[in-house]
């Protein structure tokens, strides 16, 4: 009788020793997040910097001890700034690499494509795209954005032109998700202010030459144009703009118009050229972090990305478990205004694991998110291209 108790508890003990070695496995496997953004394309110049800080993020977290007790592996691919080739990329990450969450897309057309495979897998999304249309899709809460949507960018940015006393403002926009929404809203911004929107033209942006999308809008005759482009036909429109002699108020995107647009074209087409954006907290020290970072003042997107693989290590604390549903159920909680208040994923993280409530407001500021995922607020920066340099016109 003994002998064949002896004999059954170690049979037992043999099949028992398999499920103990794959739990231990799975606690010890990696924690998979995958950054999706542009290292190709209109998006190019932001794309290798926001990769950067985000494995710069997930590195200081790793050698911190990780999230519960895992490492955080982050897996790249390029979303070219196309949609088609973001889903590919998007598929790949979450059918081969199995990450729990998807950080850093970029374009509107992009996001917007990816979504679905997203929320149909239950897998977090953290974007820096500001098309209103993209939290209004049916994401189930799998959609979590720090940049803030068109509707409040295009108040802030409507704001700023009337204030500059323009009173005829006429929009040359790209053929865009968001291009729409955004020439309805500065129009009802500009009628608040007492001025008005006189047409729009949208552009085919794969053309050579723009000229006659620039005739149509001057015969309008405007006081000031806002320009929704990207950075390549953003040059072409400028240029054109100069040899037409216009002489009025123009208006931009920052992420369009960049140093480097700047630095390839004569001071003189670019003169009085003002670009808008929002702006990161850049009196945060996690902004001061990214900064370190890069050795370099940030762009928003590079700080986004820091707040976006934080809020996803911190919820996963929080949760005590990486799936996406986790994330997706206490990325808000991350955020509580009655916690105790960290700029940093590190900080947060020796907090949770003490049992403590976090209020994480990182390198763009608070991130307290409506219940359809749009960032509640922020501060935007205003610029203006004088002798072929940015000068700050101001940050509120």
């Amino acid at each position: 009788m003994t002998a064949r108790l002896t004999r059954r508890a170690a049979v037992l003990g043999t099949l028992a020793a398999p499920a103990i070695l794959r739990t231990g496995l799975a606690q010890s496997a990696p924690i998979r997040f995958g950054a999706l953004t542009p290292q190709t394309g209109a998006g190019g110049p932001y794309g290798p910097l926001m990769v950067k800080v985000i494995r710069a993020v997930a590195d200081e977290i790793n050698a911190a001890g990780g999230v519960l007790g895992r490492k955080i592996e982050i897996t790249s691919e390029d979303d070219q700034t196309n949609p088609d080739s973001g889903v590919r990329a998007a598929r790949k990450l979450i059918d081969v690499d199995k990450v729990s969450a998807v950080i850093g897309t970029w374009a509107s057309a992009v996001t917007t494509a990816v979504a679905p495979l997203c929320w149909e897998n239950k897998v977090m999304l953290f974007t820096v795209s500001g098309a209103d249309s993209i939290t209004k899709l049916p994401h189930q809460g799998y959609i979590i954005r720090t940049q803030p949507n068109s509707f409040l960018q295009t108040t802030r940015f409507g704001q700023h032109i009337a204030e500059s006393g323009a009173k005829r403002a006429y929009s040359i926009a790209a053929q865009t998700p968001f291009a729409v929404d955004v020439y309805t809203r500065l129009g009802e911004v500009m009628k608040e202010r007492g001025g008005e929107t006189v047409g729009q033209v949208i552009y085919d942006a794969s053309k050579s030459s723009f000229r006659s999308e620039i005739d149509t809008a001057l015969k309008a005759k405007p006081d000031a144009l806002f320009l929704n482009s990207y950075t390549p036909d953003l040059t072409i429109l400028l240029r054109e703009l100069f040899r037409a002699g216009y002489e009025g108020k123009k208006f931009t995107l920052a992420y369009a118009a960049n140093t480097k647009l700047l630095e390839s074209l004569p001071a003189e087409v670019v003169e009085g050229l003002v670009s808008m954006a929002p702006s990161p907290d850049i009196n945060s020290p996690a902004y001061a972090h990214v900064k370190a970072i890069l050795g370099a003042e940030p762009d928003p997107y590079a700080s986004q990305v820091h707040d976006h693989v934080s809020l996803a290590a911190l919820a996963v604390a929080k949760a005590g478990t990486d799936s996406g549903a986790a994330i997706h159920d206490a990325v808000r909680a991350v955020g509580n205004p009655a916690g105790v208040k960290v700029t940093s994923a590190v900080e947060g993280l020796k907090l949770l694991a003490a049992g403590k409530e976090v209020n994480f407001e990182g390198a763009s500021g608070p991130c307290k998110f409506t219940p359809t995922g749009d960032i509640e607020n922020c501060k935007f920066r205003f610029e203006i291209a004088e002798k072929g340099k940015y000068r700050l016109l101001s940050v509120s």
